[in-house]
């Protein structure tokens, strides 16, 4: 294993002190707790927007923090979900009379949690928390960590979607509609060339021969729909297109793709696997409308690449354009 660390069990604790330094001006760390929240939280009247999972999917959540998104993100540590102490003590944090809404992967430790802390929340604090819970991952039905689909890339687009709503002042109602609506109009697919090694294991996850790439893989590593023969660009997006176009009717309106890399690829390979997608979906009648290559919900250092489709209308894409600024994302400001 060869890593930038210091010792396996640190990882988290000093990865976030790091993360601190570089972005004083706009986010504040509660190291007890392994909170990141932004700066000027909680804004009076807003809905406050809180997320998490495991770390090791940088800039997934905590990248995501700031204006334009996200009030607060709890880390747990490499690929395990934060604890309920945590989401609670971000909650009571960020909420300032008008709500929190929680947007959780779905993966079964993440769901538990938020789900415990949002009725601790209720219980201690009378905080009203409601719960948005992302399954777009269309590889697998059931995965080693979840009941259902997997929460991925979508994530990354509602939080900036909703983000922006919540910035302009929507209530918490509105939020939770429009959440679900993001969530059920989008769908993703992923690919890896090699496994990706958790400190704490010292190895990989799991094996890849030389020629061969693993289909429709998790963000944890977890197994995907079938190892194939590795292939060439044009034919790998379209085994990650096909899949979402076959899953839900994209035609005849815009879309934003998400072109994300899984914390291994190149941008130089991003790119190109971008344009093999474009081209395809230009192909099939789908008009992309935005777009953003790029990583954003990482697996360590995995080499491979997620596709997201998300339908968009004008009221999501002028979210979408709305002013952002996080250390992960950051537009029009």
């Amino acid at each position: 294993m060869k890593k930038l660390i210091n010792d396996a069990a640190d990882v988290v604790a000093e990865a976030l002190v790091g993360m601190e330094a570089a972005h004083l001006e706009r986010l504040r760390i509660d190291h007890a707790n392994r909170i990141v929240y932004r700066k000027d939280a909680p804004r009076p009247g807003k809905v406050g927007l809180v997320s998490g999972g495991g770390s090791g999917h940088e800039p997934m959540h905590g990248g995501f923090v700031g204006p334009g998104m996200l009030d607060a993100a709890c880390a747990g540590e490499v690929f395990t979900s934060p604890v309920p102490d945590q989401m609670m003590a971000a909650t009571q944090a960020v909420d300032a009379g008008a709500g929190v809404l929680h947007i959780v992967k779905n993966y079964t430790g993440d769901v538990m949690n938020f789900e415990m802390a949002a009725e601790l929340a209720a219980a201690e604090s009378g905080i009203r928390v409601e719960s948005v819970v992302t399954d777009d991952d269309v590889a697998v039905t059931d995965s080693l960590y979840t009941a259902g689909r997997r929460g991925v890339g979508v994530t990354v687009l509602l939080e900036k979607i909703v983000g922006a709503a919540a910035e302009a002042g929507r209530d918490l109602d509105a939020l939770v509609e429009l959440a679900r609506r993001v969530n059920d109009q989008g769908r993703s697919m992923g690919m890896a060339l090699t496994s990706c090694t958790v400190p704490a294991a010292g190895k990989p996850t799991f094996e890849l021969g030389e020629d061969e790439m693993e289909l429709g893989i998790g963000i944890h590593g977890e197994p995907g729909r079938e190892r194939r023969a590795m292939a060439p660009a044009r034919e790998v997006a379209e085994m990650l297109v096909e899949p979402i176009l076959a899953d839900l009717d994209l035609t005849g309106g815009p879309v934003i793709c998400l072109l994300n890399g899984m914390g291994g690829t190149p941008l130089l390979e991003q790119y190109l696997m971008f344009g093999e997608v474009d081209r395809i979906l230009k192909g099939k009648g789908v008009q992309v409308a935005r777009s953003l290559v790029g990583n954003y919900i990482t697996s360590l250092e995995m080499a491979g690449c997620s596709v997201t489709l998300l339908k968009a209308d004008d009221e999501v894409l002028s979210l979408w354009d709305a002013p952002v600024n996080t250390p992960g994302l950051r537009w029009g400001c």
